[in-house]
C-alpha cells in the first residue's frame, strides 16, 4: 500500500468482504479521482484491497489497459466500454454517474453557452465520455460548434486563451467550487444539463471485466463484483467518516466532500441503462460504436 488516503484505512476493521486468497489475484484498475473513493474505501477499510493487484491511473489509460488485456477488471469510461462492448461485460448496479448534478464534470465559461459558436473551448479532460457529452450538449442543445483544443486542466491558464473550458474529476470540482466563483466565471454542470435535456441519468464510467477473463475465472469475477458492491454500501453508510478522512488530504472540507459523495450516483440499473442507450443513440455513429450497441451485464 502507499500513502494515499485509501491506504490509511486498510485493516481498520469491519465485516470481512469476499476473500480471494484461494485464487490468483485479479488485476484491477483504480481511478485516482475523489469520485471513486466510495467504491474503494470499504475495500481498504477491511483489507480486501490487499487481495487485488491494483493499478492506479487515469480513466482513459485504465480503459486502454483493460481493452488490451493488461487488466482483468477496471472502471471503463462509457465511450470506451461502448466501443469495446463485444469484449467486455459490465458489472450490474455499479457505475459512476449522476441523476442530476454531478459537480465534477463541468463547462466553465466566460460567455453564455449559446455564444460559443466558433469560439475557442479548452478540453482539459482525459475522459472521452465527458468531452463527447459536452460536445453533444453544445451542438444539439445550444446549436454551437466551438473550436476545441486540448490543454492541461488549469482553469486560470485555460481562460487566458479560451472562452470556455471542459473539466472533469478533481480539477473540475476545484474549478466548480473554488476557482470559478473567485474568477467570476459561470459553471455549467454537465450532469444537470443532460438531465434537464433528456430526463435521464448519465453514466460516466462502468466497472467491467474482460469477457475472456470472466469466462475463465467466473467465481473471482463474481467475488470482485460483490466486494465492490459491499464496499460502496459500507462507504455510503459511513459517508461522514469517509468525507472526514478524505478531507485530511484534499483542499475541500468534509462537508463539501460528503455532499459530493452523496450527489454521485453509483448505481447501474434500468434507468441508467436507459440513459446509456439514449447517449449511444445520439452519438454512436460519430463516436465509434453502433447506435443500438448492446450492453451485456455480468450474470445476464
Amino acid at each position: 500500500m502507499d500513502n494515499s488516503p485509501l491506504s490509511a484505512f486498510a485493516g481498520a476493521g469491519a465485516e470481512q468482504l469476499p476473500d480471494f486468497r484461494r485464487t490468483p489475484r485479479p488485476r484491477v484498475g483504480h481511478i485516482q479521482f475523489l469520485n471513486c473513493m466510495p467504491l474503494y474505501w470499504g475495500l481498504a477499510r477491511t483489507g480486501t484491497l490487499l487481495d487485488f493487484e491494483l493499478t492506479k491511473d487515469t480513466p482513459e489509460k485504465l480503459s486502454e489497459q483493460v481493452v488490451r488485456g493488461e487488466l482483468d477488471i477496471a472502471p471503463v469510461t462509457l465511450v470506451e466500454f461502448l466501443r469495446n462492448a463485444d469484449d467486455l461485460v459490465a458489472f450490474p448496479d455499479l457505475a459512476v454517474g449522476c441523476d442530476g448534478p454531478v459537480m465534477s464534470c463541468v463547462i466553465v465559461s466566460q460567455v453564455p453557452l449559446d455564444r460559443l459558436d466558433g469560439a475557442r473551448v479548452a478540453l482539459g479532460s482525459t475522459s472521452r465520455t465527458s468531452v463527447r457529452l459536452a460536445q453533444l450538449l453544445l451542438a444539439e442543445r445550444y446549436g454551437v460548434q466551438p473550436d476545441y483544443y486540448s490543454c492541461p486542466p488549469d482553469l486560470g491558464l485555460m481562460m487566458r486563451e479560451a472562452d470556455a473550458a471542459v473539466l472533469i474529476g478533481d480539477a473540475a470540482l476545484r474549478a466548480n467550487l473554488i476557482d470559478a466563483p473567485r474568477l467570476g466565471l459561470a459553471v455549467h454542470d454537465l450532469g444537470q444539463m443532460w438531465k434537464e435535456w433528456t430526463g435521464l441519468p448519465f453514466v460516466f464510467a462502468v466497472w467491467a471485466a474482460r469477457r475472456d477473463y470472466a469466462a475463465r475465472e467466473p467465481e473471482v469475477v463474481r467475488q470482485v463484483h460483490q466486494a465492490f458492491l459491499s464496499s460502496r454500501d459500507l462507504s455510503l453508510e459511513e459517508v461522514t467518516k469517509v468525507a472526514e478522512q478524505a478531507a485530511r488530504w484534499e483542499s475541500f472540507d468534509a462537508g463539501i466532500l460528503e455532499r459530493y459523495f452523496t450527489t454521485l450516483d453509483f448505481r447501474f440499473g434500468a434507468a441508467q441503462l436507459e440513459g446509456v442507450a439514449e447517449f449511444a443513440r445520439r452519438v454512436g455513429p460519430t463516436t465509434g460504436f453502433p447506435a443500438d450497441v448492446e450492453v451485456r451485464l455480468l450474470g445476464a
